[in-house]
């Protein structure tokens, strides 16, 4: 079949920009309707970014970069645009993902990277104009677990007691996450879209849909990851790391010290029930079932913090007796 949206892009690059004789080759799929696309021209790269605009608002992703790039992030440079046609000319951050060389000997130096560009993130990037990262949102994303997992996914039905036990524990969540100091939160700040540069590292993708929000949001998608997973006595080691960081760079304050861990687990539990459900969702709705492999290392964070916080003791049941089993039958 046709594939009408790469050769609109095709002629638009022909086109509206000075890259004559152009290669084009797939740089990578996104979880959303972006395509991104490797242009070489010249021995020179650079990323062509497809989004359809009827399903995707790149005008967010331009205003976002922008103020990335302001405060010394190494975001792309948006060299060319048309966002009525949803397409940009990018510069190339490369193609190696921290996931693909995350290992016990590059792990301490690649994530103090990220750390300290998240420290300059939350310390100095405006917040103004963005989105909040209200109740209503966190709610309606912990909800995709409950719609998409349990229901569309698992087939399973809960008891009105199991229900209200359930709402309890996501207004829980949704408390935790509304009564931390709000920064800017990029969302998706994970080995995904951290990619390794020689210098300047990290290179940061993928933050279009940024918000104000949780100080830990970004970084418990950073240390406990749905792709990649740690020892928690490490992963607590390297958050109050970060705790210190952020203190020394006047985004925390030293009294806060003994909420900061509780803060970090509980908004990794929201975290993880709402990308389990766009797992699933990915695979339902969008025909992407590579994400459903991901689900139970993204769930299994959750079931060990029950020890320590007995507000997750049902949904920790719930997980280890319902979905984890479930999810291993499929």
């Amino acid at each position: 079949m046709a594939d009408s949206r790469l050769q609109q892009l095709t002629d638009w690059l022909s086109t509206q920009t000075d890259l004559a004789g152009f290669r084009l080759q797939t740089a990578s799929d996104d979880a959303s309707f972006r395509r991104y696309f490797r242009v070489q021209v010249n021995g020179n790269s650079f990323i062509a970014m497809d989004a359809p605009p009827q399903k995707e608002d790149s005008h967010a992703f331009v205003e976002v970069a922008q103020r990335l790039v302001s405060v010394g992030i190494h975001a792309p440079d948006i060299l060319q645009q048309d966002l009525s046609q949803g397409f940009l000319l990018l510069s190339d951050l490369g193609e190696q993902q921290y996931l693909n060389v995350l290992n016990e000997a590059t792990v301490d130096r690649l994530y103090a990277d990220a750390l300290a560009a998240l420290a300059t993130l939350q310390a100095c990037a405006p917040v103004k104009g963005l989105p909040l990262y209200d109740e209503k949102m966190l709610s309606s994303e912990m909800q995709l677990f409950t719609d998409w997992l349990l229901h569309k996914h698992l087939q399973i039905s809960l008891a009105e007691n199991e229900q209200k036990a359930l709402d309890k524990t996501f207004a829980c969540l949704s408390d935790n996450a509304l009564s931390q100091p709000q920064v800017f939160v990029h969302r998706d700040f994970h080995s995904r879209n951290l990619m390794l540069n020689a210098q300047h590292n990290p290179g940061v993708l993928d933050f279009q849909d940024a918000v104000a929000g949780p100080v830990s949001y970004d970084l418990v998608s950073l240390l406990k990851d749905c792709y990649i997973d740690w020892p928690l006595p490490r992963v607590e080691d390297w958050a109050m790391g970060y705790f210190e960081l952020a203190v020394q760079s006047g985004i925390l304050r030293e009294h806060q010290e003994a909420g900061f861990l509780p803060w970090f687990h509980l908004m990794g539990v929201q975290r993880h029930l709402k990308a389990a459900g766009i797992f699933a969702r990915l695979h339902h709705r969008d025909g992407k079932p590579g994400y459903l492999k991901d689900i139970p290392r993204t769930l299994a964070y959750i079931p060990p913090l029950a020890e320590k916080y007995s507000q997750l003791e049902f949904l920790a049941s719930l997980i280890e007796q319902q979905v984890l089993p479930r999810l291993c039958e499929k």
